[in-house]
This record gives structure tokens, C-alpha cells and sequence, in this order.
């Protein structure tokens, strides 16, 4: 980076941060600062939803998933329409009819405090701890860029969006959240019309498909019905459906996006743009993943992303053999792209299939000398150094091979995604801790003016949280699924609390509170020996197994419980 590309990127942060602060000045109630007087349209709300969910994980680690495993990432979101348009008939109008502040003032007046609090614990629980993965996305990126110390990136990074959240309030994050999306989406068309300009060098824009789809990166659907499997169409449209359903209709960092707008008529419909525009974008992020893999196939990419990673093994006694693999890498990328052309201008199916398994076992070979890299970075400093690096993928591509200006911007959209979740989950903390803890159980009738206070004085606790759990993602292997993983095992049980609260009437309170309390346990149970090997399941179905392990305990306890809270 150069002072073009500082200078574009302080101006973006900059604007967005003034412009927040500006927009939301005066503000002097609660009803204000948590709810935006209630002022927000439709296309407001569905930006802001979409740029919650939009992270800088998105941008930074979802091309680097498209680059080493290909598009069936994308099956993730297939639930998601349907999660949606659910979320906006059945849950949006007891949100409004009850005129609550977070979805989980609605479990107590449907069952107890307890279940009201325990719903609200979960969320602080695995809405602090993914806060944290947000910052640390962002910081690894001016880290790498600017040879900074990662303790001082994320103290910026963090800082940065607590100084608005804390300020303005939902507002202030749905407002800016427009700003930032604009700049977000743009920067990405713009990175990827380069790429398609770089590798049309060589081949066309069809050939380019043509050689993904050998390489088995083009594959967005899988049928399997392994439950082995990460991504399948299966556990998209069934446990997918069960993680956004959760995520859209309990998740305060979501619900008080919406909740915020004019009208019902307003929220819904900014819930059916993200229906409608979310698989699309998620499948263009994908696919530019998928066009880096086929431009570092002309243009001739690291045996390792992270740079950081090699210059440690290039000063250890590993030196020589890296060395080794270098050269032998060297030279497949240079068989590659051979192979690639060859494939490109073969002129009958023969010569297809011939140029096609050539490049094939390249490709086994290439992916050979990675890991034997990987391998070797594993064994410095007693094995502390990650080892994945499709992180680094994308944004190896901007600061290489675009043009300086080109390249703030490109940092910009990373930081803008960041800033936008970061203050969501911010806000919706804060929001969480005032109304259901602090409100309820410690201050009942205090002014409006000390609510306000603590407000603001728990999200920007709440930041300060965020960032001392980003000093512990460092271990993350990708980003954007160690954030899903977070998710899936606590939006199940939520989601199944809720689903009892809206549909089955005849649970009370203490049936769900110790059903939900048995299932968390269970789904954390089952990712424990998940990870230590005793049996394989997709991380996606913690979301399925929460949820009906919830509601199944809950209609079994209350047919032992004669005396129960039930709803009134």
C-alpha cells in the first residue's frame, strides 16, 4: 500500500464513522437509542440485515473457502429464504404486538424469568464470543498489510466501531450500515471485473468456467445424504433452515434490526429483499473465490498465503527443504498452466479428457507440496503457527495485482463489513444486558436518562469483550466457519425455546427451561467428540439436534408437570 491507498482508505472509515456520529446526535431517550424511534424503511432495514450478517469474514474468508474446497459453501444459505419468510408471518407480528425491546422479553411473558434469562445468556454467550471472531478478521488484515503488531490492529479495529455503536445507537448502525454496503458490494465488482481482465489474458471468460468445473471447484450442489458431509443440499435445507430461522427470529443482533422499522408492512419487506438478494450474493462471493483459483493458475501464486508464516520457515533449520518444495512448485505451475491452455484449445472430447486428467493429477500433486509446507510451518514454535492460510487468499490477490487506490478501497470494503457486523452484534449486546438484565433484575424503576447511560455504558463493556476474545481467535482455521460452528451450537436450543413459546401451548415454563438446559448440553457433548475424533457429523446439524431435542424434552417434562407456568 501506498499513501493513495491510505489516503482512500482513511477517507471511507472516516466518513462513515463522522457520519454516523453526525446523523445520530441529540439523541436523549432509550426509546430512541435502542429502537431508532421506530423511523426505519424497508430498504434501510434490509441492507442493514444483510450487512449484519455480511461480515468481513465474508470478504476475507469465504473467497479463500471457494478457493480451496470449491462453492458447495453456498448450500449453507439454501434454508434461508424459507427461514425468512417464516420469521417475517409468524414472528415479526408478536414482536410488534408486545412492542418489546429484544425477543427475549417475549419468553417471559410467555413462560417465567428464568427461560426469559436463560435465552438471553445463550445469545451473550455465542453473539460475544463470535464478536470477537469479527474484529479479529479485520486486524489480521492491517497486520499483514502494514507489518503491525496484531495486539495494536485489533485495539484499533475494535475501537473504531465502538466509538459509533456506543454513540448513536441502533440508529446509528442501520444508517451507516447503508454507507457501508454500497461500498462493499462496489469494491467487489470492481475486484472481480480485474480478475475476469487478468485471466482473460489467456483464456475466455467460458474456458475459465470450463477449467473450475474440471478442477471441481464449480460444484455448488451436493446430494449426498452423508451425514459426514459439511455442505450438502440436505443440511442446507434442513439444518441451514434451523441455524437462519434462529439467527433471523431470535438473534437479537437481527431482531432489532427490524423491529426498528416504521411498520410491520416495513420489516417485512426488508427481510424478503435479503430473501430474495442473500443466495445471489453469497454465490458471487463464492464465485469470485473461484476465478482467483483460475487467475494463480497464469499467474503464479505463493506456496503458501501467509507470508508470515514462510519467513519464519524460511529462517528456521526447515529452510532447505522448503526450499526444495519451492522449486518443485515452481515448476507444476508451470506444468499447470500448460496443461490448462492445452485443455482450453483441445479440439475434440479425446483431447478433453486427455489435457483434463493431466491437469488433474497436477493439481493432486500441487496441493501435495501445500501440505508438505503446512507440514513443516506445524512443527515451528511447538506448533503455535496456524497452518491454514485461505484467509489470506483474497487478499493476497488485492494487495499483489491491483492498482494502488484500487487497494484501499478493496481494505476499506474489508473493514467497512467488519465495522458493520461488529456494531450490530454490539448494539444488540448492549441492548440485551440493559433490558434483560440490568432493567429487570437490578435497576425496575429507574429514568429513562439511567437506562440510557447504561446502555451505552454496557455496549461499550461489551466491546472491550469483544476484543479480548479476538486476542483468542488466533487459532481459528477459517474464519467463517469457526463463526458458524459458534452458532450452530447455541441456535438450536434458542430457536427450539421460542418454537415451544409460539406453537405449543400447553409447555409451560419449566418444562422448556430444563429441556433447553439438557439439549445445550447435548449439542455441546456431541461437538466435544465431534472434534476429538469418536465419530463425523457436519457442524450444520447441532442446529437440528438442539431444536428437536428441545421440543421433544419439552413436550415429554410437561406431561410429568401438573403445575406449570404456562402462557396467560
Amino acid at each position: 500500500m501506498n499513501y493513495i491507498d491510505f489516503f482512500v482508505l482513511g477517507c471511507t472509515l472516516m466518513f462513515i464513522v463522522v457520519y454516523g456520529v453526525w446523523k445520530t446526535r441529540g439523541q436523549q431517550n432509550i426509546e430512541s437509542y435502542l429502537m431508532g424511534d421506530h423511523t426505519l424503511k424497508w430498504g434501510t432495514i434490509g441492507l442493514s440485515v444483510m450487512a449484519t450478517q455480511a461480515s468481513a469474514i465474508t470478504f476475507i474468508s469465504t473467497p479463500g473457502q471457494a478457493y480451496e474446497s470449491g462453492m458447495g459453501f453456498v448450500q449453507n444459505y439454501f434454508g434461508l429464504p424459507l427461514a425468512l419468510i417464516i420469521v417475517a408471518v409468524f414472528f415479526i407480528p408478536i414482536y410488534y404486538k408486545l412492542k418489546v425491546y429484544t425477543a427475549y422479553e417475549f419468553l417471559e411473558r410467555r413462560f417465567d424469568l428464568k427461560t426469559r434469562l436463560l435465552g438471553a445468556i445463550l445469545f451473550l454467550i455465542q453473539r460475544g464470543l463470535a464478536s470477537g471472531i469479527t474484529i479479529y478478521a479485520p486486524s489480521i488484515i492491517l497486520s499483514t498489510i502494514l507489518g503491525w503488531d496484531l495486539t495494536f490492529t485489533i485495539l484499533g479495529t475494535g475501537f473504531l466501531v465502538i466509538i459509533y455503536t456506543v454513540s448513536g445507537g441502533t440508529k446509528a448502525v442501520s444508517i451507516t450500515q447503508k454507507q457501508q454496503m454500497t461500498v462493499i458490494m462496489g469494491g467487489m465488482f470492481v475486484a472481480f471485473g480485474y480478475i475476469i481482465y487478468y485471466i482473460t489474458n489467456f483464456i475466455s471468460f467460458s474456458d475459465a468456467v470450463d477449467v473450475a468445473d474440471v478442477l471441481e471447484k464449480t460444484n455448488a450442489i451436493d446430494f449426498d445424504f452423508s451425514f459426514n458431509k459439511r455442505y450438502t443440499i440436505w443440511s442446507g435445507l434442513m439444518a441451514g433452515l434451523v441455524l437462519h430461522l434462529s439467527y433471523f427470529g431470535t438473534d437479537q443482533s437481527q431482531v432489532q434490526r427490524y423491529l426498528g422499522g416504521k411498520s410491520i408492512k416495513e420489516s417485512r419487506m426488508g427481510l424478503m429483499f435479503n430473501a430474495i438478494l442473500k443466495i445471489p450474493m453469497q454465490f458471487f462471493i463464492l464465485f469470485v473465490g473461484v476465478m482467483v483459483y483460475v487467475f494463480y493458475i497464469f499467474y503464479a501464486p505463493p506456496v503458501h498465503f501467509n507470508e508470515r508464516s514462510l519467513e519464519l520457515l524460511r529462517a528456521s533449520d526447515q529452510s532447505g527443504e522448503l526450499a526444495q518444495i519451492e522449486s518443485q512448485y515452481d515448476h507444476l505451475l508451470k506444468e499447470r498452466s500448460v496443461a490448462t491452455l492445452n485443455f482450453t484449445q483441445a479440439q475434440n472430447e479425446v483431447e478433453k479428457n486427455m489435457f483434463s486428467s493431466q491437469l488433474i493429477e497436477i493439481e493432486k500433486r500441487q496441493e501435495g507440496a501445500r501440505t508438505e509446507v503446512k507440514e513443516l510451518i506445524a512443527t515451528l514454535d511447538g506448533g503455535a503457527i496456524p497452518t491454514k492460510d485461505s484467509d489470506y487468499v483474497f487478499l493476497s490477490f488485492i494487495l499483489n495485482y491491483l492498482p494502488h487506490g484500487l487497494i484501499g478501497l478493496l481494505i476499506a470494503v474489508i473493514l467497512s463489513a467488519s465495522m458493520s457486523s461488529t456494531s450490530s452484534e454490539l448494539n444488540s449486546l448492549g441492548s440485551t444486558s440493559m433490558v434483560d438484565l440490568y432493567q429487570r433484575i437490578f435497576k425496575k424503576t429507574g429514568s429513562d436518562q439511567q437506562y440510557l447511560y447504561a446502555s451505552k455504558l454496557l455496549t461499550l463493556l461489551w466491546g472491550l469483550v469483544a476484543i479480548s476474545f479476538a486476542f483468542v481467535a488466533h487459532g481459528s482455521e477459517n474464519l467463517i466457519e469457526t463463526v458458524n460452528i459458534i452458532g450452530s451450537l447455541f441456535y438450536g436450543t434458542i430457536l427450539g425455546i421460542f418454537l415451544v413459546a409460539f406453537f405449543i401451548k400447553r409447555v409451560g415454563g419449566n418444562a422448556v427451561f430444563y429441556a433447553a438446559l439438557i439439549a445445550e448440553s447435548a449439542v455441546i457433548f456431541c461437538h466435544l467428540l465431534n472434534i476429538n475424533g469418536y465419530f463425523t457429523i457436519g457442524y450444520l446439524w447441532y442446529n437440528a439436534i438442539g431444536v428437536f431435542l428441545t421440543i421433544l424434552l419439552s413436550l415429554g417434562f410437561s406431561l410429568f408437570q401438573k403445575k406449570d407456568t404456562v402462557a396467560q
